[in-house]
């Protein structure tokens, strides 16, 4: 059962993108190819989180601050960003804006799925409540973060001229968003949580807008 509640929420994200795509689908056997590496890429993931824990400074604020931006969500954005782009830059099928957040969105899934079930099924910190605070939390955290990531990283194939900014931007966006969600989690300090209500909203808000607009810039729109 917990197996089951470790994979739901994934598999009910990766199906509203799959459905959400719908002027022009992705291969399957592509996407499918962008989840299985999102799942391989959590070994150097753990493995580099690890070396770069070992730099952490001890207690504190800024133990929390060092863990979420540095040991989470800069080794974590860096290896999905990678596989996006060795998997799609040069692929005839990322033809649309929309396809860079459906990819990204597959391979952050592959990853947070795997980690999703390393915590639920954990016989000290997993169990039902971690899969449900996970679910709410954990899962569509790293699903918006990758829209965000493909948004830009979209506007970095089909705005030449800005492909620089906007390549930087399809690894800053993200790495910010995800340390500081982190960072607020991590702080434990009450206070936070007033502005974590807000920034969630955002976060929310504005990956749904980035998918519409990337939607509606699809050359394959029908008029």
């Amino acid at each position: 059962m917990l197996f089951r509640l470790a994979l739901a929420p994934v598999l009910i994200i990766l199906f509203y993108i799959f459905f959400k795509d719908k002027y022009e689908k992705e291969p399957l056997r592509l996407l499918f190819t962008g989840l299985i590496l999102g799942v391989l890429i959590s070994f150097p993931i753990i493995f580099f989180e690890r070396v770069v824990d070992g730099f952490s400074p001890v207690g504190g604020i800024k133990e929390a601050f060092f863990n979420a931006f540095f040991v989470a969500s800069f080794v974590e954005e860096f290896f999905k960003f990678i596989v996006l782009f060795l998997l799609i830059w040069k692929n005839k099928n990322f033809n649309e804006p929309f396809d860079g957040i459906a990819y990204s969105v597959f391979i952050s899934l592959g990853f947070a799925g795997f980690e999703n079930v390393l915590y639920v099924l954990n016989p000290y910190v997993g169990g039902f409540e971690t899969a449900v605070l996970r679910a709410v939390f954990s899962v569509p955290g790293h699903a918006l973060f990758a829209v965000f990531m493909g948004y830009y990283f979209s506007l970095s194939k089909f705005i030449p001229e800005k492909r620089g900014i906007m390549m930087f931007l399809a690894f800053l966006i993200p790495f910010l968003l995800h340390g500081t969600y982190d960072f607020i989690l991590l702080s434990d300090i009450p206070l936070y949580f007033i502005p974590f209500g807000v920034f969630l909203i955002f976060l929310w808000a504005g990956g749904f807008m980035k998918m519409k607009k990337h939607l509606g810039d699809s050359p394959f729109k029908k008029i």
